[in-house]
């Protein structure tokens, strides 16, 4: 039974902390500073792709694809800490997973 009080604990602690780090780190993405940050780094990702000789149509394309990237991760953060997501299949399975220890243990039926 001490088993499942542990990570009954443990649980709870997550859940309380991790939505606060994931704000953290939202506000530090979006904050002022890293916008500029990344004007600069697109900018010199660009800048390297031309310097390259890469045409310029497939250079912006390129960059638009890189900024893509910061983007939809902030997009993903934004809707994890609104609560705004669906259970993945990884979710599932470690959800299963923990279930099925638990019934291993005696500390649960198998479902």
């Amino acid at each position: 039974m001490e088993d499942a009080e542990d990570l009954k604990a443990v649980l709870e602690v997550v859940s309380k902390e991790v939505p606060s780090l994931i704000k953290g780190i939202i506000r530090s993405v979006f904050s002022e500073e890293a916008g500029r940050d990344m004007g600069k780094a697109a900018a010199a990702f660009y800048k390297e792709l031309r310097e390259s000789e890469i045409p310029e149509d497939v250079a912006v394309k390129m960059t638009e694809n890189y900024v893509s990237v910061f983007t939809s991760l902030g997009d993903i953060m934004k809707k994890f800490s609104k609560g705004e997501r669906t259970e993945s299949e990884v979710e599932k399975e470690i959800e299963k997973r923990v279930k099925k220890k638990l019934a291993e243990k005696g500390l649960m039926e198998e479902e």
